[in-house]
This record gives structure tokens, C-alpha cells and sequence, in this order.
């Protein structure tokens, strides 16, 4: 089985038999070592394990962002489509979220069911001991100290009525004792339950910040046992703060999201590259009669659009390359691009696609290797839709329905959206000058 195609990358993958049903599904920190594992000399010789090996006869897979989302996705799917072989979150398990109670004392506690009853619910949180830890240790310091018996103060009104038998809690301190109003009053019990929601909506930067401080202190006065403890901490809020998405996958999301990881494997075949174009950033330019010419690329990470890579540039037109003013935009903002990914140190994406034909392809090269920098590149052309490739004298012509050339034009004109926007911005502004 060919599992060259396989990134690097976090993610899910499905095993299905001869039938094309799913039998398993997987998730993994690193896609390609994980999946390898099953098909190695070496491979765990356990019968579910052997079962799998001798039954797949193709193996699918979903990159995902990171590890986390690889794990919520797992669970989604396995409760979906209820593989053979797995057998963990059969019985419909959910990860925890925490919950504050909306009453006149409310409650925090971890529950694995999310109902409609107007509580703040936070989470999902797929590592439970991380999650327990911190709120240990928030209560222990008073932060997160709300209530943990579950007596109905509504209903009893223990505080009027003076008929309350005071639980273990409130005789070793560890609650703030709203049954008592010496101890503290409701006004005063609604400020800690409002700092807790706060807690959990994210506002606990400052702590992460004063737990490295302390950290680092503890360390430099070789207390490792304290430092390691606030490091554990510092892991366990950095875990409760990360925003993960989680919803419901339907079918048709989910062949979307298989076409795209195929469209990737299909790139690497059909243009020859080493590995997986997992990262891919598209370039194009936009004039009008050569005024406010500006130039754009976009990112796409394992096929999807990654936002934070987006970038916009006002074309300056510095080269003394010769040619026509296309060429030359598409070569100085793909040599502007470049320069800024060498100068940061980053990681070049694995694939860049140049809107426009030959010419402009040789534009992008150039600007390449005038940085001395090696990362294939290709160029699409609009007309026909033909790719162009360094060293080959004929273009590339796909079935119109190739999901690799779906995917080029896709990102292609994401490229063109994206630089026509910020065009039409400059032009308008020029227009109230």
C-alpha cells in the first residue's frame, strides 16, 4: 500500500474494506507515522490490529489543525458511522464540559450532558485530568471558589427559614458558605460567580502570565518541584483556554473534506513533488490601466483557507527585469513574499501557484532564485485552465471535474477576490481625493 501521500500533520484517518465500508477510524498527532505503524515489519501483532491489516483495502484521511481537533473530529465520526473495530465511544461518551448553575448560589461542576436549562457550559474538554487539575487548584486560591453541595436554596429557603444542616464543606472552609450570611452575601456570592464565567470565557491571560513569572522565579532559585507545579498549571489553563469548534459532520462536509485531502495527493502525482503540498500559497495582480496595481496571495493549509497568511501589497514596480508590467508584479511580490519568509525564519509552503501563464511563471522562478530559494512552483492560466510546469514544454490540461484542478482554481480565485477587494479600496479612495 502507498502511503507516500500521507502529511505530516495531525489528523483522522478512515480504513474501509473491500465494500468501501468503514471499519476504522483513527486519529493521529502525525498522520503519516501513525498510519504507517498498521503496515510496518514491526506492526502490533494484537487481533484487532492484524484484523485491520488483513481487511483494509483503502485508507482515507482529514489533516487537521491540531491534535485537539483531530481527537474531537475522531469522536464525531466514530459516533457517526459506528466503525467495526471501534469500539471506545460506542457507548455515545462525550468529553466534559464545565457547568455553572444559573441559580441564586450557583454551582460549578464538570458534566458530560449539555441540556437546554440556561447554565453556562464551557468546553468540550478532551483532557479531563488537565481540566480537574486546574479547578482543584483555582478553588484551593479562592478563584474559582463557588459551591459544591447541591442543596436547593430556592426551594427550601434555608436562609430565611434558619433550618439548614451545614455540610462538610462548610466546616473545613473549602466553600464560600452562602448558607451562612456571615460569611458572605448574596451580592457579594454573585461576584465570584460572575468571575468564574469570566474564568472560563477566557479572561485569565494575566494568570498564565504571573504562573510563568513564578515559574521561572522558582527555577532560578533551583525550586524545580514548585516550578514544575506551576508548569503543569500554566498546561493545564493554556488547554481550558484553546477554542475548539465542535459540531455535527454530515456527509457532504465530510466528502468535502476527503476530496480536498485526495486533491492534494493527486497535486503530488501529477506535478512530480517530493511531498505532500499541504501548504500552499496562490499569487495574482490587479490593475486598472495600470493605476493602484496591487498584488495578493493567499494560503491554503492541507486545502483549506488559512487567513492569518493572507497578505496585500501595493505594487512598487522596483525591478529592472525586463518585460511587460504583469510579469513584473507577479515577480516582486513573489520575491517580496519570499524575502519576508526567509527573513522570519518560516517555513516555505510546499507549492506556489502563480495566476497566469508561462511568462509569469518564469517571473515567479526568477524571483526564486534571485533569493536562492528552492520551493516548487507552477502556474495556472485562465483561458483553458492549463497548469504550467518548470521543464515541461506542453501544459498540463485536466478533466474539467479533476478535483486537483478544482482545488488549483479554488484557491486561484481566492487569490483574485482577494486583490480585486483591496483594488477596488485604493481606487475608491482615489476617487475622494
Amino acid at each position: 500500500m502507498d502511503l507516500s501521500h500521507i502529511p505530516h500533520s495531525p489528523g483522522v484517518y478512515l480504513m474501509r474494506d473491500a465494500s468501501f465500508s468503514i471499519i476504522y477510524i483513527g486519529k493521529a498527532k502525525v498522520l503519516k507515522n501513525r498510519v504507517s505503524q498498521y503496515f510496518s515489519a514491526g506492526a502490533d501483532k494484537t487481533w484487532k490490529t492484524s484484523s485491520i491489516k488483513l481487511l483494509v483495502r483503502q485508507v482515507e484521511f482529514i489533516p487537521c489543525e491540531s491534535e485537539r481537533e483531530a481527537l474531537l473530529l475522531e469522536r464525531e465520526l466514530i459516533k457517526k458511522y459506528q466503525p467495526f473495530f471501534n469500539r471506545l465511544w460506542k457507548d455515545s461518551k462525550t468529553y466534559p464540559y464545565v457547568k455553572i448553575t444559573r441559580e441564586d448560589f450557583p454551582r460549578l461542576f464538570l458534566t458530560r450532558r449539555k441540556t437546554g436549562d440556561g447554565g453556562f457550559y464551557f468546553g468540550p474538554y478532551p483532557k479531563v485530568e488537565l481540566v480537574k487539575k486546574t479547578l482543584s487548584y483555582m478553588t484551593s486560591i479562592k478563584l474559582l471558589n463557588l459551591r459544591k453541595c447541591k442543596y436547593n436554596f430556592s426551594e427550601k429557603e434555608p436562609l430565611n427559614k434558619g433550618k439548614i444542616i451545614r455540610c462538610i464543606y462548610y466546616h473545613t472552609r473549602q466553600c464560600p458558605a452562602p448558607c451562612d450570611p456571615r460569611r458572605i452575601s448574596k451580592k457579594d456570592y454573585a461576584s465570584l460567580a460572575g468571575r468564574a464565567v469570566d474564568f472560563f470565557r477566557g479572561a485569565h491571560a494575566g494568570l498564565i502570565e504571573e504562573f510563568r513569572k513564578e515559574m521561572k522565579k522558582a527555577s532560578g532559585t533551583r525550586e524545580y518541584e514548585k516550578a514544575a507545579l506551576y508548569r503543569d498549571f500554566i498546561s493545564s489553563l493554556e488547554h481550558i483556554s484553546e477554542k475548539v469548534l465542535v459540531k455535527e459532520i454530515s456527509r457532504g462536509e465530510l466528502g468535502g473534506r476527503l476530496e480536498k485531502a485526495g486533491a492534494l495527493k493527486l497535486l503530488k502525482e501529477l506535478l512530480s513533488l517530493p511531498k505532500l503540498p499541504a501548504h500552499i500559497e496562490t499569487f495574482d495582480t490587479s490593475s486598472l490601466f495600470g493605476r493602484n496595481a496591487v498584488g495578493s496571495s493567499v494560503c491554503f493549509v492541507n486545502g483549506r483557507k488559512n487567513h492569518s497568511h493572507y497578505r496585500r501589497y501595493k505594487i512598487r514596480l522596483e525591478s529592472p527585469l525586463p518585460g511587460s508590467d504583469d510579469f513584473r508584479m507577479i515577480h516582486e511580490i513573489v520575491y517580496r513574499r519570499l524575502k519576508s519568509l526567509r527573513k522570519a525564519g518560516t517555513k516555505l509552503p510546499d507549492l506556489l501557484v502563480i495566476d497566469g501563464g508561462k511568462g509569469q511563471l518564469g517571473m515567479a522562478l526568477k524571483a526564486a532564485a534571485g533569493l536562492k530559494l528552492k520551493t516548487a512552483i507552477v502556474s495556472l492560466a485562465k483561458k483553458f485552465e492549463e497548469i504550467f510546469i518548470p521543464g515541461r514544454e506542453t501544459p498540463l490540461a485536466l478533466e474539467k471535474d479533476n478535483p486537483a484542478l478544482r482545488l488549483l482554481q479554488e484557491m486561484r480565485d481566492e487569490a483574485h477576490r482577494f486583490g480585486v477587494t483591496f483594488h477596488k479600496k485604493l481606487r475608491d479612495k482615489d476617487l475622494f481625493i
